[in-house]
């Protein structure tokens, strides 16, 4: 396997704070993000965005305005700039239903006090996200500290609803609805629905149901403080992480239906018998060699999905061997039995050109 960047050049791989802060905030219907920097931050940013939406097949525009920080800003301050470009955004139609400003590099470096700027009243909740760039961290940071900025408008509920909240999906992910349905699938299976994809399509309005939900489902194990503060405000537990293969995805039914109270037994039951139906359909590739290798060599790959894939491997009576047909590692691991499906429908693809080769 290729070795990772090492410690002193991650940050370097890993994005920006702000581009992560974006990628949530921006999936907030009725907001708009105000980019508290120079020109460039906020036309770099909308680029990656927009390109990202057209991929996934959504013709939108996202709702960002910048203060356009010029080098007098820079020096004499550039609080006023943004007290301008936050009285623009007010002055849209539809007016916006929330204000989230996300500072930049130049921002933190300069000093300016955003969120006292931010404080202040309007009648639209403007809030102040911690990014500052580069500086603040990297593009996970940006989404966890975008994820909590949300959270903020959310109040604890004194009823709970025999529901789950999806936390913090990937929207720059080409199979992310994909991977929310496989999610919403499984959870059906317990009896339980969907109350809110935190945050994913959604409305201001739509945030005070946070709190409702009998468990919140976070993406990915690294937004476990984000989990931890969202139990503290709202008092709901949550599962670390989307299951990946065959064993695992038994495992989170196993686990949403002890934190639920529900006995899962025939869930996972009916589970089993719809993955081995599905593994049926890949029983032409049985008996192939394969091997297993990150797309490219500067890429970190996800620590589980080697492990799904050699499960997967030993499920279909594959053989494991260098001199197999490469088979890239995928990244992230596919989600739930779904996901295990459309894995397997590339690799016949790859098993099955080799062959004609």
């Amino acid at each position: 396997m290729n070795s990772n960047p090492s410690p002193s050049n991650s940050s370097r791989f890993e994005g920006c704070t702000l581009t992560g802060a974006l990628s949530v905030l921006t999936e907030v219907r009725d907001a708009v993000c105000i980019i508290h920097g120079p020109s460039g931050c906020a036309h770099h940013n909308f680029s990656l965005l927009h390109a990202t939406l057209l991929s996934n097949d959504r013709l939108e525009v996202p709702r960002l305005l910048s203060t356009r920080l010029t080098e007098n800003d820079i020096i004499f301050g550039g609080e006023e700039a943004l007290e301008k470009t936050i009285g623009q955004a007010l002055s849209l139609s539809p007016t916006p239903a929330s204000i989230f400003v996300l500072s930049t590099c130049i921002v933190e470096t300069i000093g300016d006090d955003t969120a006292a700027v931010c404080a202040k009243a309007r009648g639209v909740p403007v809030l102040a996200v911690p990014t500052a760039g580069f500086l603040g961290g990297v593009f996970e940071t940006g989404i966890k500290n975008a994820l909590s900025t949300v959270a903020s408008l959310a109040r604890p509920m004194t009823e709970k609803t025999l529901s789950a909240n999806l936390v913090g999906e990937k929207n720059l992910e080409y199979a992310v609805d994909e991977n929310a349905a496989e999610i919403a699938r499984l959870l059906a299976r317990l009896g339980i629905g969907v109350n809110l994809r935190f945050v994913r399509r959604i409305g201001t309005g739509d945030i005070g149901r946070l709190g409702s939900a009998a468990v919140n489902i976070l993406r990915e194990p690294a937004l476990r403080p984000v989990g931890e503060d969202f139990k503290r405000r709202f008092g709901t537990p949550y599962v670390d992480s989307f299951p990946a293969g065959l064993g695992g995805t038994c495992r989170f039914l196993e686990e949403v239906g002890r934190i639920c109270g529900i006995d899962a037994t025939a869930a996972i039951e009916e589970e089993r018998t719809y993955q081995a139906a599905m593994l049926g359909k890949f029983a032409d590739i049985a008996g192939s060699r394969v091997h297993f290798e990150l797309p490219h060599p500067m890429l970190e790959g996800d620590p589980g999905a080697e492990t799904v894939c050699a499960e997967c491997a030993a499920a279909l009576d594959l053989t494991v061997d260098p001199g197999g047909v490469e088979i890239p590692l995928p990244y992230p691991a596919p989600v739930g039995t779904a996901g295990l499906g459309r894995m397997l429908h590339r690799w016949r693809i790859l098993i099955r050109g080799e062959r004609r080769g």
